[in-house]
């Protein structure tokens, strides 16, 4: 067919938004078995089982941009890791498959590994998981579930009394709780920095596109903020008033 313009990055968080529900990989991602991988045009990446969710990123990168001068750098990421050795033995097969389709397909692409930090255990240990992760990625939705012990689906039963008693103040799916979960990322980004000091440091969740929560993020020294389209227009002002008055 005819060569299409490189998507904006508006059009890609569209296209994953639209597909993520009729994906298999939110199941996976709970059982610690899948992943997540967007990139360019993921309405032609048809999600299977694990070694499928492996294959299918590299293997769908080289036929669709292999051959042409589009500038693509993909970002692979392993959910829900507490161990660095759970991510090491991710990253093995991750690598190898790279190296595999590469080989195959002719062609030569960069891309990083990397993982979400959505356990405490994953935040408190940061130094070690960043001898292997190349970027953190914050799921605030789930670090927030096990950081409070909370479940965001049963939460609706409590959180007026929570909120009336003033246990709350916000609804902490909805606004990051910056004194515990906060203070978690904190830790994982000194920590992780000390390790790797390049480290790419982001967020994935609803707090994304929250105000409060997006300054948070930009004083925690956080690189992106990634949050569902609607909420971009919100997130991209508080960045800005973010950065304004940081300076």
């Amino acid at each position: 067919g005819e060569d299409r313009p490189e998507p904006t990055k508006e059009m890609i968080e569209a296209k994953f938004w639209e597909v993520y529900p009729r994906c298999s990989a939110k199941l996976l991602q709970e059982v610690k078995q899948g992943m997540i991988v967007v990139f360019h045009d993921l309405g032609e990446y048809q999600p299977g089982g694990y070694q499928a969710l492996v294959d299918n990123p590299e293997e769908f990168l080289a036929k669709t941009y292999g051959k042409k001068k589009i500038k693509v750098k993909p970002e692979v990421m392993i959910p829900l890791v507490g161990f660095k050795k759970e991510l090491d033995l991710q990253v093995e097969i991750v690598h190898r498959v790279a190296k595999e389709v590469m080989a195959e397909k002719k062609v030569k692409f960069d891309y990083l590994v990397g993982t979400m930090i959505e356990v405490p255990r994953g935040a408190l240990t940061a130094d070690e998981i960043a001898k292997t992760a190349q970027f953190f990625s914050f799921g605030t939705n789930d670090l927030t579930q096990t950081a409070l012990g909370i479940s965001r689906d049963d939460m609706g039963a409590f959180l007026g009394a929570y909120t009336e008693n003033e246990i709350f103040k916000k609804n902490p799916f909805a606004t990051l709780d910056q004194d515990g979960v906060g203070q978690l990322m904190k830790t994982a980004i000194a920590k992780g920095q000390s390790t790797r000091k390049d480290i790419k440091l982001g967020i994935c969740g609803e707090h994304g596109g929250d105000p409060d929560s997006v300054k948070f993020c930009h004083g925690a020294g956080l690189d992106y903020v990634s949050c569902s389209p609607f909420r971009v227009p919100i997130a991209r002002l508080a960045a800005a008033q973010a950065a304004l008055e940081k300076k």
